[in-house]
């Protein structure tokens, strides 16, 4: 084999190639892991208006590490997203030493019960807010069946200036809803926005002209309705003369 030029040959260009191959992969995580590519410059863009310019600084300032090269834009991306209103995060290199974040934010549409938010795609998250937003209540992976109910009611009540407040789905799919003059709307389950149509033109024509404050209207019945009226008192029954 020693003798053999061709073999001997071969092996030392294999081997030459292999060290070649071998300071490339040196010269390159050098060069991309040296401090000769730092990151000079972040832009943050995004029409925000909860998230604060201090909460974005404090990440930049603590959570990125690495160079141009060498920085993890996923885990990048992940350190924003964090923050209680960011609903996505867009984060690009630009040659050659800028990082660009583009941030988007969570938009409010109503409360989860007594814990977090729901925003207007049905996703729930963790924020405070001062806003007078509605309340649902309901079970575990409803927010977005909810947020369309929510949706439809306010369309189906505007014409009559009424909206709801508090809405409630039980875990056998029956609805409920509370309204902003304090009415209970008891709705149950199948034909809602049909019933929900029902009150909508009943309200103005007949409800809202009773002189009694209305507590509780139940529509689940075919065709009608039952209102109950704290304040309503029958009148005595005359007494039959003998």
């Amino acid at each position: 084999m020693w003798d053999n030029h061709a073999v001997l040959r071969a092996v030392a260009n294999l081997l030459l190639t292999a060290s070649l191959l071998m300071l490339l992969y040196a010269g390159g995580y050098w060069l991309t892991h040296a401090p000769l590519f730092p990151v000079k410059r972040i832009h943050i863009g995004g029409e925000v208006s909860k998230v604060t310019p201090v909460q974005l600084k404090y990440i930049a300032q603590n959570e990125l590490t690495g160079t141009f090269f060498t920085l993890d834009i996923d885990k990048t991306r992940a350190a924003f997203e964090k923050l209680p209103w960011v609903r996505q995060v867009q984060v690009r290199r630009t040659w050659p030493d800028q990082l660009d974040i583009r941030v988007s934010e969570h938009v409010a549409l109503a409360r989860w019960g007594d814990s977090g938010l729901i925003s207007t795609e049905g996703r729930w998250f963790d924020a405070a807010s001062d806003q007078p937003l509605p309340v649902l209540f309901g079970p575990a992976a409803t927010e977005k069946e909810m947020v369309k109910m929510l949706l439809a009611a306010r369309q189906q009540l505007m014409p009559v200036r009424l909206q709801p407040v508090r809405l409630w789905l039980s875990e056998r799919e029956a609805w409920r809803m509370e309204l902003d003059n304090g009415i209970t709307l008891e709705l149950g389950r199948g034909a809602v926005e049909e019933r929900l149509a029902r009150f909508a033109l009943h309200w103005p024509r007949s409800l809202a002209t009773l002189p009694y404050h209305i507590s509780y209207v139940d529509l689940r019945y075919p065709n009608g309705f039952a209102v109950r009226m704290p304040d309503y008192k029958a009148p005595p029954v005359a007494a039959k003369k003998l």
